[in-house]
């Protein structure tokens, strides 16, 4: 097995956090990651002073207020949100929607802003939660964009989940479906994510061949009528060519000033 730098062990330790365990003691980390008493306590006294973690009364940690600041500071400088706020705000003013913005990396789809002109349609996933990987508009816009190279471990991951939403039980299947939402330009799911809710979402590029993440609008069922969907889909696929224009162009600008 491959050894693991200590930058590798020490951000590994910050990614047993989550959803589901949000709080950790030091004997339930060196079993989840097989450290050693000496080396666990070396990486935890790093990342407390640094604030990323914290001791609970519990004698246990907790991710720390440095993420909190990083937070913070990744809202001031993300200019793909600040590209995308004006058209987040435009759509929540035409329907009775919520709009999202979502970063893909990794393997994770993770909203980072929205705009909502309906406060009581529910959202499940506010911003810092991920989504899920094989089910909704969101996921289906961005896999549509990906090669069969980068889309098969995906597939091979999900299989059974992709099949029980209709996507395909195989990757041609998969791939079968992905391109008829590339040719239409938006992908759109209804109930997949959040009961009630249908999604329609494009993906966005930074003048690279992947998508970095797409521009969502959700919209309760009853609202959801194919002539606003196909409304809303065109304006998603326009808003979202609009955004990934603009990062290529800052892409560019960037590559030649290092020239």
């Amino acid at each position: 097995m491959e050894r693991k730098n200590s930058l590798e062990r020490i951000l590994a330790l910050l990614d047993v956090f989550g959803e589901d365990r949000l709080e950790w003691t030091p004997d339930e980390m060196m079993e989840e990651l097989g450290y050693s008493r000496p080396t666990l306590y070396r990486y935890l006294k790093i990342l407390r002073e640094a604030g990323f973690v914290t001791s609970m009364p519990t004698g246990g940690f907790a991710l720390g207020p440095r993420v909190v600041e990083l937070d913070f500071l990744v809202r001031k400088s993300d200019t793909l949100e600040r590209y995308a706020r004006p058209h987040m705000e435009s759509c929540a003013a035409a329907w009775p929607c919520a709009a999202l913005l979502v970063r893909w990396y990794g393997n994770k789809l993770l909203v980072v802003a929205s705009e909502s002109a309906t406060p009581d349609l529910e959202n499940d996933y506010p911003r810092g939660r991920p989504l899920p990987l094989a089910r909704g508009a969101i996921s289906r816009a961005v896999m549509s964009a990906l090669n069969r190279r980068k889309l098969a471990p995906i597939v091979e991951a999900n299989r059974s989940e992709m099949e029980a939403v209709g996507l395909g039980a195989t990757l041609d299947e998969v791939q079968a479906e992905l391109r008829r939402i590339r040719r239409r330009g938006y992908a759109v799911a209804s109930g997949e994510v959040t009961p009630g809710v249908t999604g329609i979402a494009a993906p966005i590029f930074d003048g690279g061949t992947s998508p970095i993440g797409t521009f969502c609008v959700t919209i309760a069922d009853e609202s959801a009528a194919r002539d606003v969907v196909d409304r809303i889909g065109n304006r998603v696929r326009e808003v979202s060519a609009e955004i990934s224009a603009q990062l290529a162009a800052d892409r560019r600008a960037a590559e030649g000033d290092d020239a």
